[in-house]
C-alpha cells in the first residue's frame, strides 16, 4: 500500500510518500510545498491545488493521511490552515484518493507510544522505524512522515481485528 502523508499550512504543506508492504514501512520520497507570503491567499491556495495534484500523479497513493487541525489561540493561523486544509481535501476527492484524518495526540501516541511525546521524539521514532539517516527536515516533511506511518500502524490494526 502506497500512503500519502499530509501536514497541512498555507505558508508550507508537508508531504510524504511512504510503502507498507506485509507490516514494513519504507519512505519513498518527502518533502514540502512553499508558498510565497507575498502572494494573494486564493493564488497560494491554487499553489498547493497544482503541486499536489502532481505529486498525487506521480506517485498513485491508494490513501491519504491528514493532521486534523488543533489551535487553541490563533484564530487568524487556524482559519488560513483550514483553508489549505479544504483545498487538501478537495485535490485527494478529485484524485480519487481517499483520505483519513489524525489528530496531533494520535500521532504521537502511535508513533511513540506516549500522546505529549516531544515533536524532537516523534521526529526520531519516524527516523528509526523508516530506518533514515538523518531527521527528515523539513519539520512540515517529518510531520508527514509521522502522519503516513501512523496510517499504516492504524490500518494494519483494523485489518487484524477484521
Amino acid at each position: 500500500m502506497i500512503i500519502f502523508g499530509i501536514d497541512p499550512g498555507i505558508a508550507r504543506v508537508g508531504w510524504a510518500v511512504i510503502q507498507d508492504d506485509k507490516g514494513k514501512q519504507k519512505a519513498l520520497a518527502y518533502g514540502c510545498i512553499t508558498t510565497e507570503q507575498s502572494a494573494l491567499p486564493e493564488n497560494r491556495l491554487l499553489s498547493i491545488h497544482q503541486m499536489l495534484c502532481n505529486l498525487f500523479k506521480k506517485y498513485s497513493p491508494d490513501c491519504a493521511s491528514i493532521e486534523d487541525l488543533f489551535f487553541a489561540t490563533n484564530a487568524k493561523t487556524a482559519m488560513s490552515v483550514g483553508q489549505a486544509r479544504g483545498v487538501i481535501l478537495l485535490t485527494a476527492a478529485a484524485c480519487g484518493i481517499p483520505v483519513v484524518s489524525y489528530t496531533p495526540l494520535a500521532v504521537k501516541r502511535t508513533i511513540t507510544g506516549n500522546g505529549k511525546a516531544e515533536k524532537m521524539q516523534v521526529q526520531r521514532m519516524v527516523t528509526r522505524i523508516l530506518r533514515l539517516s538523518q531527521i527528515p527536515k523539513p519539520d512540515d516533511a517529518a510531520d508527514a512522515l509521522a502522519l503516513a506511518l501512523t496510517h499504516a500502524f492504524s490500518y494494519k490494526l483494523r485489518r487484524s481485528l477484521q
